[in-house]
């Protein structure tokens, strides 16, 4: 399945000289760019979850309860698969 989507003449330039530093398709550059932004983007939002968390201190502290709970788990002295 495709679709087709435009931009701008300068992002097309720019995509259309990755694509020939790579030796790949504009297609797969704009695939790996797509997935990078996700990436970012899914990071930048856990970390402004965790500030939010982190500046109300009874929700820390209850995270910090649960994480100890966990860690616990770690050392229930079962055998590694």
């Amino acid at each position: 399945m495709s679709a087709t989507v435009r931009i701008g003449r300068e992002a097309q330039n720019t995509l259309r000289a990755l694509a020939a530093q790579e030796g790949k398709p504009m297609q797969a550059v704009l695939e790996k760019a797509i997935e990078i932004y996700r990436r970012q983007e899914f990071l930048r939002r856990l970390n402004r979850d965790f500030a939010r968390l982190r500046s109300d201190p009874k929700a820390w502290k209850e995270e910090l309860a649960e994480r100890d709970v966990w860690d616990a788990a770690l050392a229930d002295g079962l055998e590694k698969d």
